[in-house]
């Protein structure tokens, strides 16, 4: 199918950007990668009166580290650059971006899909949404009275929803601390589509005793789910204390029926992902292919 008629906008600058937004009102979206925006075009499941594209805004496009241990993400920043970025810093930091990049979709999609179009998308089974929950990022949207910074937590407000308001754009994503022992993986039917249920762990292990973790689930609501971790804290390293944390989670969740599958399917998934992944998070890096 082809999309319903719009009126296309080529922004230079950031500036540029929010002022069309501004005027055009909430009818029109950002593009970006238009990966997501554009099938869903075609399928006329999102009919905008106007798109801004801000692809060719430089500057826009960056992986920093920060002095205080924080990582700063461009909104721009294709999700293959995550993917192959050697910077020892990211590698060794928040390994678990580049290592989650290879679930994202096929090549194509990675090479031209951006970071922050995927955190403006808000699909609740979105690797960088789960993360950007599980790592506490911040999300700085600038607007016509300048940047402001919202948690991740309280920037998803449902299936594709978020706290952005229509005249803002996301600018970067903040990651604030070192995330060493964090790991996600994900079920999906074949390789490159939407994961069925994904599962983003961290970890703090010393002396091997888990002493305190986290678990954020996708694909299992309208939103990132953060579930209840705190039996983990105290608990000896070992595989049935994952297996135990995985059955908790698949307690606490009320997934939906779908296509893909019932809500008892994705519970047990769920208990499984949120055991493997907590057992990779005992040795981060290692990559199982």
């Amino acid at each position: 199918m082809k999309p319903a008629p719009f009126t296309y906008h080529r922004a230079h600058s950031v500036a540029e950007a929010v002022a069309l937004l501004a005027e055009l009102g909430d009818e029109a979206k950002i593009l970006a990668g238009g990966l997501s925006l554009v099938p869903m075009m075609n399928f006329r499941l999102a009919r905008p009166a106007a798109l801004v594209d801000v692809s060719r805004i430089e500057g826009l496009s960056y992986l920093r580290a920060g002095a205080a241990g924080e990582l700063r993400v461009g909104a721009l920043t294709t999700h293959r650059t995550v993917e192959i970025s050697r910077d020892p810093v990211v590698l060794r930091d928040f390994g678990v971006l580049p290592r989650s990049a290879r679930w994202i979709g096929h090549y194509p999609i990675r090479s031209r899909g951006t970071f922050g179009g995927s955190i403006a998308h808000a699909d609740p089974a979105s690797e960088w949404c789960l993360l950007a929950v599980l790592l506490d990022a911040q999300v700085v949207l600038t607007g016509p009275d300048g940047p402001r910074t919202v948690p991740a937590a309280g920037f998803f407000e449902g299936y594709y929803s978020t706290a952005a308001a229509p005249d803002e754009m996301i600018t970067e994503i903040r990651f604030p601390a070192p995330a060493r022992r964090a790991v996600l993986t994900e079920f999906a039917p074949r390789q490159g589509d939407f994961a069925v249920v994904a599962a983003a762990v961290s970890a703090d292990i010393a002396d091997g005793v888990c002493r305190h973790g986290r678990v954020v689930l996708g694909g299992v609501g309208p939103l990132p789910v953060e579930v209840d971790a705190v039996p983990l804290a105290g608990q000896p390293a070992t595989a049935e204390t994952w297996r135990a944390m995985g059955e908790h989670a698949a307690r606490q969740i009320d997934p939906p029926d779908d296509t893909h599958g019932d809500a008892e399917f994705r519970r047990r998934l769920t208990a499984t992902l949120v055991c493997r992944a907590l057992a990779e998070a005992c040795h981060p890096g290692r990559d199982d292919g």
